[in-house]
């Protein structure tokens, strides 16, 4: 066993702060689009592409970012990762025409996918010795990740509505520099292992996501039956078939197959994969909603989304953790998504002249807490059944399912919400575009709930039992 290390807190800090601002990259551009088109003459359909081809390039990687962090050791990826984030942020912020923002945004992409995995790697080293341990740090870290998307949004609507849009991606690069200053001091050097990096397998997944999404992003402008779209279609069917003939035919796969076999691996992603599709679509077509119904500013809008972050950061920290250990994983991530339904639900009922108490409020609380009951225990059942040498690749797979299901689900959302034309000033039909996104998610929500009530399965009682443990709380030493 390893010697526990008596900074583990602080470097919990450093991980959990590079998780938040991983995945805060994916929201912090949302109020600054607007600005962005106007100063870089984006059309109006590709303006999307400079949230897609962040999301696309972290989703497709994180796979080859766990591998990465197994063979070379995670402190090294975890630092090379800052390096390509902070370089893609300066590209990104300096940009004076869209191709290069966006080439700026799949930079910060790469780095961000080469950080995840990695940062939990080192956060199972740092506390995978004692499952009570483990599972407040798990807390603390998972909190990270949705509340970092969702102080995205306000931290963009300030930094654009005192600022400027460049400065959202300008305040990577100090805090990038300092976590660098850190990693010597709190992380843990991590020795790699023997081994190859399949080249062919990264390129055909990375290729074969990133056309499913374009195909779902264009098809409501193309058709969904059109020529083009069914092409792309199979064109990322092809990829991702190839893909998996790789994995299975190489002697060091990306991806090997037998993960699969992992208890509970394949439900957890799944679960993982809908939580995604739900959140992330709710709190894009939130901000939507205050910003062209309510008529909220930058700053006002992120301001409305405060509370949602605050009410991740309490349950979470505070309460999550504690009900895992008495109750394990499935009763949470049922319950979970089933109150994040609710919540979802709530918005689909926003009305034009809405209030913001009334109408966003109630509804995007209880969605929050849905999200933070659900979140840790399906990343914990996803990593619950790997050995540490597996550790970065079961990681880089739940939070790929978590983008790919963000990307998927949103680019779905956004078809149901423009599937009827609106014209300008016209509250409620884009009020109606909105309902419609939000029962979309809700329902995704409800289906992500009912799977996983029926094909979660709560861990084997063990045979013997030192200390008392509950069934919870041995869910959570098997992690």
């Amino acid at each position: 066993m390893n010697a526990v290390n008596p900074r583990r807190w602080q470097a919990l800090v450093v991980l959990a702060a590079a998780q938040f601002m991983v995945i805060m990259d994916t929201s912090i551009i949302g109020v600054a689009l607007p600005d962005m088109q106007r100063d870089l003459g984006f059309s109006p359909g590709g303006l999307q592409w400079v949230f897609n081809a962040y999301v696309i390039a972290f989703g497709g990687l994180l796979l080859l970012g766990g591998r990465l962090s197994d063979l070379l050791g995670a402190r090294k990826v975890f630092t090379t990762g800052w390096v390509i984030l902070i370089a893609g942020s300066v590209v990104a912020a300096a940009a004076s025409t869209a191709w290069v923002e966006i080439l700026g945004r799949g930079i910060q992409g790469v780095g961000g996918a080469l950080i995840a995995p990695a940062s939990m790697t080192l956060l199972m080293m740092l506390f995978g010795h004692n499952p009570r341990e483990l599972g407040k740090a798990m807390a603390l870290y998972g909190a990270a990740a949705p509340a970092g998307g969702t102080a995205g949004v306000f931290l963009g609507g300030v930094i654009t509505e005192y600022l400027s849009w460049p400065w959202v991606f300008i305040v990577y690069v100090p805090i990038g520099l300092a976590t660098l200053a850190a990693v010597p001091a709190l992380l843990p050097s991590v020795q790699g292992r023997r081994g190859s990096v399949d080249v062919l397998g990264a390129v055909s997944v990375t290729a074969g996501i990133a056309l499913a999404v374009y195909a779902i992003v264009r098809a409501p402008e193309q058709g969904w039956t059109s020529a083009a779209t069914v092409l792309e279609f199979a064109g990322a069917l092809a990829l991702l078939a190839l893909f998996l003939v790789v994995q299975r035919t190489v002697r060091e796969p990306l991806m090997p197959l037998a993960v699969w076999r992992t208890p509970g691996l394949a439900t957890a992603n799944l679960a993982m994969t809908l939580l995604g599709a739900a959140w992330i679509p709710m709190w894009y077509f939130l901000n939507l909603y205050l910003q062209q119904v309510l008529g909220y500013g930058a700053f006002p809008s992120g301001a409305a989304l405060l509370p949602m972050t605050v009410a991740i950061m309490i349950f979470m920290i505070g309460i999550t953790a504690r009900l895992l250990g008495r109750f394990g994983a499935k009763p949470l991530i049922v319950i979970g998504l089933a109150v994040m339904a609710a919540g979802v639900g709530g918005l689909s009922l926003a009305r034009p002249d809405g209030v913001f108490a009334v109408d966003v409020l109630p509804a995007s609380l209880i969605a929050a807490v849905g999200m933070s009951l659900a979140y840790i225990p399906a990343m914990m059942s996803a990593m619950s059944g790997v050995g540490p040498q597996e550790s970065g690749l079961a990681s880089g797979i739940v939070n790929t399912t978590y983008q790919i299901g963000s990307a998927i689900g949103l680019a779905a959302m956004t078809a149901i919400a423009t599937s009827r034309p609106v014209e300008p000033g016209d509250l409620a039909g884009l009020t109606d575009g909105f309902q419609g996104a939000f029962v979309g998610a809700g329902t995704v929500a409800v289906v992500g709930a009912v799977l996983a009530l029926l094909l979660i399965r709560r861990p084997k009682r063990a045979a013997e039992s030192t200390g008392g443990e509950t069934d919870g709380e041995k869910e959570t030493a098997h992690a």
